[in-house]
């Protein structure tokens, strides 16, 4: 977010978490005091519920594995709810989901709440088109941009954080990758049609066991 040249707070529930930055980044002093950071140690809705801010994005990473207790509040229509109080009328939220290690009832119940929850909608698969799918959601039409038009926007400090990990040599080729993952939303609902959406009182990802069982043993 820092490379954008844009103010941004970052929520964590672990003191370790950006305790270890500087572990995995050489210039994590230098952005952690920049005058645009804000580091809070905090669970992630419960800050967004006391706050009066607006932001234009929200990012929310939960904790793999999909069946990890509690991740559900970070699923649910309910945080929609609440996450849709703090967007800009253009904002969009991006929420990732740790596919590989979930199954079909939770992939369909996670769809399902964000896209009851939201107008807009769109899925992209994780770089590797294997892993993950990140989800974008606005209550504003979400534009389709080309990957050279997207690679042009890009200031310089955030095209070189884009490609660091690769697979593309450069940003245009990145963006490329990530276009190409786009997911079919249907699609990923239909892989349990019935599953009602996640709600704060029906985890459906954590609840897993009984589901994996029976599909193993039959």
């Amino acid at each position: 977010m820092l490379s954008w040249g844009i103010p941004a707070t970052t929520v964590d529930l672990v003191p370790s978490v950006p305790a270890l930055f500087g572990y995995f980044h050489s210039d994590a002093s230098t952005l952690a005091k920049s005058p645009a950071a804000r580091i809070v140690i905090d669970d992630g809705r419960r800050f967004l519920d006391g706050s009066t801010q607006t932001y234009d994005v929200i990012v929310v990473d939960p904790p793999p594995p999909v069946e990890a207790p509690g991740s559900s509040l970070l699923y649910s229509r309910e945080f929609y709810a609440v996450i849709k109080q703090h967007l800009a009328g253009d904002g969009i939220l991006q929420i990732w989901y740790p596919a590989a290690d979930g199954d079909s009832a939770s992939t369909a119940a996670i769809t399902k709440a964000i896209t009851e929850s939201f107008p807009h909608v769109r899925a992209f698969r994780s770089f590797d088109h294997v892993y993950g799918i990140h989800f974008l959601a606005s209550m504003q039409p979400i534009p389709t941009y080309s990957s050279a038009i997207l690679a042009d926007r890009l200031p310089p400090a955030a095209a070189s954080d884009l490609i660091e990990w690769g697979p593309g040599a450069n940003p245009k080729q990145q963006f490329d990758v990530i276009l190409s993952g786009e997911v079919n939303l249907q699609s990923l609902i239909d892989q349990d049609p019935s599953v009602p959406a996640i709600q704060d009182d029906q985890p459906i990802n954590e609840y897993y066991f009984i589901r994996r069982w029976i599909h193993r043993h039959r």
